[in-house]
């Protein structure tokens, strides 16, 4: 019941006409059902003598003419059969009409609040989650919501309605005759109920299974740059085809079930189908039973033999629609980040004060401790130390895509924390180490957060970054399309066209995380110059494994461990033994290889 009320919430504004579809296929169903009645009123009333019990039968009769007239004139019993079948045909196709344009309309609402919801997540959860299960939460699973509304549970509400309306019809006729066309359909549904029991679990392991594979499809698409480089195409199909094996198998297992259901559904039904026959000869040579009565009950068993064998169908449809309604709730119920939760939105010019704070991932297993120190606008700070010391995490507390545990850290004397989240991410200008670049032209990508911006202002947010050159030099400029994650543009091209896209934005603090190592040391002193020179210069903050990079910095801190080791300016640091020393001392024993060699 809980899953149908979500199904009902997701169908806000389209229940009407899904309403109005099960009232056609309801409608449908009652036509039918009504051929059978009349061939028997025709067979025993109209050629036969027999007495018409039905009153509302009787009326239809006198309306047509009577007995005696449609027993002379039998083409207008006929007229009326095709009269029967096109009005079913036209409430079937209304049924299919408006239950897919309701079904559809509630997905493409699923899934724009699915998309809508996606974005809202916090930076953590993306770092976690795996692209390839999203994706298939938001394609398959959707799907398979879709056919469940626009197929399934309309035909089973239909079904269940003919079954209830023929179990009627058939006890009216003949109580024994009936008696026994039912015998096989209670064990028939049990046979289905335990079916669908079992089945859930297979199919919510082939979904999975599934989501696997997709994810394996996704990292080597993505990443194939990387595997043609390493000559990886046999582990990565090795790997492709395991996750492939096991979908196989986990979904043949799924299709083994499926074929014994049939299989055993089918010697019930043609077993009941044939002892109604049997059973209904013997009873109508006997005359316990007329001839046009018998032709109605093969008729009907006929019609409620195939919804009782669907059951095990539609249950299972419906148990994989609830598997994957819960899937898609499994995205619902994480939290959303709330951007604008203050509403503090301060003028911020990049004053920036840490105080004694810590910040972990894990519980009891800090990645920065009692970290201090201060910044004033304008200034450039530089982080350096070795690989996994802490300092990306550092810098992503500062646009709050994470929450420092402990301590405080403020901006222009207010604490960040405190600060709307959509605000400062707007005033923290982030680039980082392996940037993102959309298929688009380089004129999009470099004004992405800002759309209307003149191209005066992306040619000059360019030339800072020192890339306008090296667009000049394309055939189609700032037009030319970058490809799938920039894939025609080099690392370091890449890197400076991700530099122009956030200093276009004028941020009081621009933050690189090691975003420059990808260029030469000639183009790091260019940029690092340019941006020195600009109006209004932003508060800096490069971490960078290179000295040369960070040299020119106001003040440098080492960082190991989650702790700051030292601090201070390039020269008091290279006075100072320590880490900073070291790494400086094996930096310039290596240039000095390269220029003898």
């Amino acid at each position: 019941m809980k899953n149908f009320k979500k199904l009902l919430n997701f169908m806000e504004g389209y229940r009407i006409i899904y309403l109005f579809g099960m009232i056609s296929i309801l409608i449908s169903q009652i036509l039918t059902t009504a051929t059978p009645l009349i061939l028997r009123t025709t067979i025993d009333s109209i050629i036969g003598d027999e007495v018409i019990n039905s009153s509302t039968i009787q009326k239809i009769v006198d309306f047509l003419g009577g007995k005696e007239f449609l027993k002379e004139k039998l083409w207008i019993i006929g007229l009326l059969l095709i009269s029967v079948a096109i009005s079913r045909g036209i409430f079937l196709y209304l049924k299919n009409t408006l239950a897919s344009k309701s079904a559809e309309n509630t997905t493409k609402k699923i899934r724009d609040k699915l998309y809508d919801h996606i974005q809202r997540l916090p930076y953590e959860y993306h770092v976690k989650s795996e692209t390839g299960e999203l994706i298939q939460k938001c394609t398959s699973d959707v799907d398979t919501i879709k056919r469940f509304l626009s197929i399934q549970l309309v035909e089973v509400v239909g079904s269940m309605f003919m079954l209830i309306f023929i179990l009627y019809v058939m006890f009216t006729m003949n109580i024994k005759m009936a008696m026994i066309s039912i015998i096989v359909l209670p064990i028939t549904f049990l046979f289905s109920f335990i079916f669908f029991t079992k089945v859930k679990k297979a199919f919510e392991a082939s979904d999975e299974a599934e989501a696997r594979m997709t994810t394996t499809l996704q990292e080597n698409l993505t990443g194939v740059r990387v595997v043609k480089a390493f000559s990886r195409q046999k582990y990565e199909v090795d790997k492709f085809d395991e996750k492939n094996l096991e979908y196989k198998d986990l979904t043949y297992k799924l299709i083994k079930n499926l074929s014994a259901y049939w299989g055993l559904s089918d010697l019930l039904s043609m077993s009941q189908v044939g002892f109604v026959i049997i059973v209904g000869s013997y009873l109508a040579y006997e005359g316990e039973l007329s001839l046009g009565s018998f032709v109605a009950f093969v008729s009907y068993i006929n019609m409620i033999i195939w919804p009782v064998r669907q059951m095990g169908r539609t249950l299972t449809d419906m148990g994989k629609a609830f598997v994957s309604l819960k899937r898609i709730d499994e995205i619902f119920a994480e939290p959303i980040e709330i951007l604008d939760e203050s509403n503090h939105k301060p003028n911020i010019r990049g004053n920036i004060e840490f105080k004694n704070v810590y910040f972990e991932y894990e519980e009891n297993k800090p990645v920065l401790s009692d970290l201090s120190f201060n910044v004033k606008a304008g200034e450039t700070i530089a982080l350096i130390g070795p690989t996994g010391s802490g300092k990306s995490s550092l810098v992503h507390l500062l646009p709050r895509l994470y929450e420092y545990n402990n301590g405080y850290i403020k901006i222009d004397g207010i604490e960040l924390n405190t600060i709307d989240k959509s605000w400062i991410r707007k005033n923290v200008g982030l680039v980082l180490q392996e940037p993102f670049l959309y298929a688009k032209n380089i004129r999009e990508n470099i004004r992405l957060a800002n759309p209307s911006l003149k191209d005066e202002k992306v040619i000059m947010a360019a030339k800072t970054a020192s890339i306008h050159e090296d667009i000049k030099s394309f055939e189609s400029g700032y037009e030319t399309i970058v490809g799938e994650r920039g894939v025609s543009l080099s690392g370091g091209q890449k890197q400076r066209m991700a530099i122009a896209r956030t200093i276009i934005n004028d941020c009081p603090i621009v933050i690189f995380d090691d975003s420059l190592s990808a260029v030469d040391t000639e183009t790091d002193i260019s940029i690092r110059k340019a941006l020195g020179s600009r109006k209004n210069r932003a508060t800096t903050i490069i971490i960078s494994h290179r000295i040369s990079t960070v040299a020119e910095a106001d003040m440098i801190l080492v960082i190991d461990k989650g702790k700051i080791i030292q601090r201070g300016t390039h020269n008091d640091l290279i006075n100072e033994e320590g880490l900073y020393r070291r790494v400086y001392t094996i930096q310039n024993s290596l240039d000095d290889e390269v220029i003898n060699a």
